[in-house]
């Protein structure tokens, strides 16, 4: 049986927070940025809301019909800026962007700010394409092939719109998972400071 997926409304911005929250409280990118498991309880969940904001706000949130997984894509223009962040589109002070999230989520951490311009430096430009910033699934029902199923969903859609896709895997698991999907690897990983590697990844669309 198929899994069935439809887009997230803002009104269930508060399922989409505590979603990834709870998916991303292990993930090793989250837990460089909030170092410390009773931090990343208290603190965590305010990025994972900037997040969600952005995206409702420019993006797509596909959600699955009984809310155990979400994928946030972003669209990125072919003129648009390298990076994908929050509040980083175009206009005045837009650069300002990675600065006023660590404002809003947690002022005294500069990883917040950090990691946004790490990402935002590394991010392809020059071709449009689909920007796969986050995907969650609830820990109660990983590995069930959710994850795989919201990125297929939206990969159909690139496919059938001539679309690339890109994203950032934050662990060799993931970066595995991916490659079976069609990513592959940029060839330049990102090394957080004193932190995990991240690798950039992109896919082609295929013609059917």
């Amino acid at each position: 049986m198929g899994v069935a997926i439809r887009a997230a409304g803002e009104g269930e911005r508060e399922l989409v927070v505590r979603l990834l929250d709870e998916a991303f409280q292990d993930d090793p990118v989250s837990s460089w940025v909030f170092p410390g498991e009773e931090y990343r309880r208290r603190t965590h969940h305010r990025l994972m809301a900037a997040f969600a904001d952005a995206v409702f706000a420019d993006g797509r949130i596909d959600l699955t019909e009984d809310g155990a997984a979400c994928a946030l894509w972003l669209p990125v223009p072919a003129d648009g800026p390298a990076g994908a962040g929050p509040d980083t589109g175009s206009g005045e002070g837009a650069e300002d962007g990675p600065a006023q999230v660590r404002q809003a989520v947690d002022p005294d951490n500069e990883r917040v700010e950090q990691i946004a311009r790490l990402t935002d430096d590394i991010h392809p430009s020059g071709r449009a394409h689909e920007y796969l910033w986050m995907i969650g699934v609830t820990p109660g029902r990983q590995g069930e092939g959710l994850g795989t199923a919201l990125i297929g969903s939206a990969l159909d859609r690139c496919d059938r719109e001539g679309l690339a896709a890109y994203l950032e895997a934050s662990s060799a698991r993931g970066r595995v998972l991916y490659e079976r999907l069609g990513f592959a690897f940029t060839g330049r990983a990102l090394d957080l400071p004193d932190g995990p590697r991240m690798w950039p990844m992109w896919r082609e669309p295929r013609t059917r």
